[in-house]
């Protein structure tokens, strides 16, 4: 397990994902009023069902905007498609998602309202080599901040919900803009007791 955890680290870990343009915060926030309604104004969405973008990485962010586009762009046959974001991200130039990006990640996210677990613990730090299962821990850290330079997201305080929505899509193939399928080979392993025991376990974590 140690040498493949490694192997992933060493193969996906020295990529860097960031924007080619440098994002300005102040510009950011002041394009951040179309998104306020569904993340809020500062990037902690109050409604479960959206993501919290507050101290998400830039470069992440970034991704996700562009992916949405190229959803939308190529017909749902790259990217990622959601007919909401895929319609906000139409409009929007390189430069306007990496400024955006730059305000949400400069913003402090709010504490999650999970719940600890030790079946939603065990997974995340240890995973299952029964099923396959790889740790959570090797790509978003122990306290789920995620790596930035490898690409991989920050999922700490993130809204419940809106994990268990990602998670189940992943498994169901619905979304697929993962780096080499990881999150979609793990996730097609897990069960439902399994994401919500997860999902609970990392909204908890701060």
């Amino acid at each position: 397990m140690k040498k493949l955890l490694l192997t992933l680290f060493l193969s996906l870990g020295a990529l860097n994902t960031a924007s080619a343009v440098e994002g300005n915060a102040e510009a950011g926030k002041t394009k951040s009023a179309m998104c306020a309604a569904c993340h809020g104004a500062d990037g902690n969405a109050a409604i479960p069902m959206y993501p919290k973008l507050a101290g998400q990485s830039a470069s992440y962010i970034a991704k996700q905007l562009a992916d949405f586009k190229l959803g939308m762009t190529s017909g749902g046959k790259e990217g990622r498609a959601d007919p909401v974001m895929g319609g906000m991200t139409m409009a929007l130039s390189e430069q306007d998602m990496a400024d955006l990006a730059a305000y949400f990640a400069s913003q402090k996210a709010t504490a999650g309202s999970g719940t600890a677990n030790e079946i939603g613990k065990k997974l995340y730090l240890g995973g299952d080599a029964t099923r396959g299962v790889t740790a959570c821990v090797a790509c978003h850290g122990v306290n789920g901040k995620g790596m930035n330079n490898a690409g991989f997201p920050a999922v700490a305080s993130q809204n419940s919900a809106y994990i268990k929505a990602q998670l189940e899509k992943f498994r169901d193939g619905s979304r697929a803009n993962d780096k080499a399928k990881m999150m979609q080979n793990i996730a097609i392993r897990l069960e439902d007791k399994d994401i919500e025991a997860l999902t609970q376990y990392i909204s908890s974590l701060n």
